[in-house]
């Protein structure tokens, strides 16, 4: 007995077995249920649609480039009358490298459980950002950076994102640079306050004024000027295309 016990599986563990059949996905909201029927068929029509994201499914079959990046990962302890019991925080950000970017975090006991629930999170999260070419150096009117200057805020750290002309990269610390990566952002110039080691509020700060940059009002021809679009590049709305540069010859 003791030596089939030691050979069965344990709890969730089961899961994560490399010969386990793929569970198919049954949607339980609306929008689960239109994007799995065609009726949704790309990740700015379900943002756009106004219902809430509650499945990361969604994300998996709209976007199935996506990549996901460990942000933090922080040991919890507490004591209590059993003795001490230690818990993981992850912190994860999504994205697909071409206008959508989402962070999420988990806790658990299990470092790779948490990490798992995070990334479904963080997918839950996600977000279509603006991005344009808003620096006076530039002019090339490609969406190589962010169209205007936005800040975010989280806890005791304040981050401010400027457009940056092309070529420059991206002038911020590590964890702003894995999210704007992400998120498909190549050259910007940040500028942070506060205690920026708190990698977690540093992180939501990022996530913070990138939340802003794609919820403000931007008129059609200040679109066309710095060429702004929304979401990804292929699959961007025509409202939200800029106008082409006409050329002699």
């Amino acid at each position: 007995m003791a030596g089939q016990r030691g050979n069965a599986p344990r709890g969730r563990r089961r899961q994560f077995d490399e010969g386990a059949a793929p569970v198919i996905w049954t949607p339980k909201t609306k929008l689960g249920k239109m994007v799995k029927n065609g009726e949704i068929t790309t990740m700015n029509e379900a943002l756009e649609s106004g219902l809430p994201l509650r499945e990361p499914e969604i994300v998996d079959i709209l976007l199935p480039s996506v990549e996901d990046e460990v942000i933090d990962v922080k040991m919890v302890q507490r004591m209590t009358d059993s003795g001490r019991r230690v818990k993981f925080v992850i912190t994860v950000a999504v994205g697909n490298k071409d206008g959508f970017v989402g962070l999420g975090q988990a806790k658990g006991k299990e470092v790779g459980l948490s990490i798992k629930r995070a990334i479904e999170n963080a997918k839950m999260n996600m977000i279509q950002i603006r991005r344009g070419c808003g620096s006076w150096q530039c002019g090339c009117r490609t969406p190589h950076t962010i169209p205007f200057l936005v800040t975010g805020k989280s806890g005791s750290v304040e981050v401010t994102f400027k457009p940056a002309p092309r070529g420059i990269g991206l002038a911020t610390g590590d964890v702003a640079k894995k999210i704007l990566r992400l998120a498909g952002v190549n050259d910007c110039w940040a500028f942070t306050e506060g205690k920026t080691k708190t990698v977690v509020n540093y992180a939501k700060g990022v996530y913070d004024a990138l939340k802003k940059n794609a919820e403000m009002r931007i008129t059609g021809p200040e679109m066309n000027k710095l060429g702004i679009i929304k979401g990804s590049i292929g699959i961007a709305p025509k409202e939200e295309q800029p106008t082409p540069v006409k050329t002699e010859g």
